[in-house]
């Protein structure tokens, strides 16, 4: 049997007529806003050429008119990496979701898992079709149970960039990562015409499900792209740190030869006085390579930064302290998304870096009646829980509880260093001498001169980091000129590290 030239004409026309989606006055509509279509956000996520799609002929039973079912699902390759991906179409019956759409995302999940590979998720749509009824809500709870399948095997990211309303943010919020774009995108549950009928409150789109609301209040979004394509250079980015699944090492690139050089422009960073504020985001620049650092969740709980970034070529996760923002104390939020990332890199094997500058956890009414107890011990279970590498320096400050929450010996670190000038105690030292030297600082002619006495003699006492290390507590005191060399060679020597843990099915988190 020969092919006859009808039926690949007849090949060409559906192909044309699917690709077009809704139509070209509905895609020149959106280009003349500046919004891409949903196949040229996957044209511009993959390589030329490696795009393949998966299910492009499903539609809705008996309704012609939805090409593809609203959404584009496939695979290619993102820097030789492949990746699996699906991107809904607003320009087909505002890309809600029904039964074969839902479908069609399920399947590539399932492909994604059997293959292991990472999905990335373009989310731009009306929310459930509301004439398929129970089929939609029988869809999303299907794609909701991949997403918790795929959680801890392989990375998936969520790309926001236009409505996300309702059943269908929860997708996306059980993903690794969010993105999302700083204008035409929203994301939130009940908006505010919902919001106004129930209880009565006026609000608007912004202050309910806005990119900036969302990736400095709520904490639900990673990161603000500027547009659509600022958004795939972000996910571009953060996948060149991802392994493709939980059984492989990240992308590591080790130099041939590790650098063991000082970098003595370390210890002009470090302030004379132990009080003033130092930006944490100068020493990660002289610490990773080529001061290339992609902060994760960068606006929101700013006392603390997270993100990813290589060390001699090595991919490593860093959690640090910013004493530029509320003196670097751990409050809820900073424990909440502190948590999350250890849980994160955890899961993919990615060594973790731990700087530490922490005067305690933050003290009040407010944080204690929301929670700071609850909160806070996540930190202390993710670490304790984590079994990647964890190499641990120890800055200026690091008192009480806060200390082991930031990664100490005793929470599993594989290595902890401390600079010469750090303080490790129970509590600070202004604090500590009120407690200790009462009767010496009362009975005083000069009681400032008499405190400031006081304070040193403590910090020599009960703080230094030399007491710490004579007890074994800490692998040693380096300079600053030599974190960087010694963060390298140490990371080399854990990189393979096993370590073994209880049978069980899970830990059960402070949640």
């Amino acid at each position: 049997m020969t092919l006859s030239r009808n039926s690949i004409d007849e090949l060409r026309r559906r192909r044309t007529r699917i690709a077009s989606g809704g139509g070209e006055s509905k895609l020149r509509e959106r280009r003349e806003k500046g919004l891409m279509s949903a196949r040229e956000r996957l044209a511009a996520l993959f390589q030329p050429g490696t795009f393949q799609e998966v299910g492009m002929h499903v539609k809705a039973s008996g309704n012609k008119d939805l090409a593809a079912d609203g959404v584009v699902t496939g695979t290619g390759y993102v820097d030789g990496q492949l990746i699996a991906a699906f991107s809904q179409d607003f320009t087909i019956a505002a890309g809600t979701l029904g039964k074969m759409h839902a479908h069609k995302i399920v399947e590539l999940m399932k492909l994604a898992i059997k293959i292991g590979i990472p999905l990335v998720a373009f989310k731009d749509s009306g929310g459930a079709r509301i004439q398929e009824s129970v089929d939609a809500l029988s869809g999303y709870g299907h794609v909701f149970y991949h997403n918790v399948l795929m959680s801890g095997v392989v990375p998936q990211i969520a790309i926001i960039c236009g409505p996300c309303a309702g059943g269908a943010a929860y997708s996306p919020a059980l993903m690794d990562f969010i993105i999302m774009t700083r204008h035409n995108a929203q994301m939130f549950i009940t908006g505010p015409e919902v919001i106004k009928a129930v209880t009565g409150r006026s609000t608007t789109l912004n202050e309910v499900g806005s990119a900036e609301m969302h990736a400095t209040v709520s904490g639900n979004v990673h990161f603000i792209a500027e547009d659509e394509r600022h958004a795939i250079q972000i996910a571009q980015k953060l996948l060149s740190y991802l392994p493709s699944n939980n059984t492989e090492d990240p992308p590591h690139k080790p130099h041939t030869d590790i650098s063991l050089s000082r970098d003595e422009g370390m210890n002009d960073l470090i302030p004379a006085d132990s009080a003033e504020p130092m930006d944490v985001r100068r020493i990660i620049g002289h610490l990773v390579d080529g001061a290339e650092f992609l902060e994760v969740h960068a606006g929101f709980a700013r006392n603390l930064i997270v993100g990813f970034a290589r060390v001699e070529g090595i991919v490593v996760g860093l959690v640090a302290n910013q004493p530029t923002e509320m003196a670097g104390a751990l409050d809820i939020d900073a424990s909440d998304k502190g948590a999350r990332f250890i849980r994160t890199c955890n899961v993919f094997n990615i060594p973790l870096i731990t700087l530490v500058d922490v005067p305690g956890f933050l003290p009040g009414v407010e944080q204690e009646r929301g929670g700071i107890i609850r909160h806070g011990a996540k930190l202390l279970f993710a670490y304790a829980s984590s079994t990647a590498p964890k190499v641990t320096v120890i800055l200026r400050k690091a008192y009480g509880g806060s200390y082991l929450a930031m990664c100490s010996q005793e929470m599993g670190a594989d290595f902890v260093f401390a600079w010469p000038v750090a303080e490790i105690a129970v509590m600070g030292a202004e604090g500590a001498v009120n407690l200790l030297y009462r009767k010496e600082l009362a009975e005083a002619e000069d009681r400032a001169a008499k405190k400031a006495e006081l304070v040193e003699r403590y910090r020599a006492e009960f703080a230094s980091p030399y007491l710490s290390a004579g007890h074994g507590y800490i692998t040693d005191v380096i300079e600053p000129a030599e974190t960087r060399s010694v963060l390298a060679l140490s990371l080399r020597k854990v990189l393979d590290k096993r370590e073994l843990r209880p049978m069980k099915k899970h830990g059960n988190i402070p949640l």
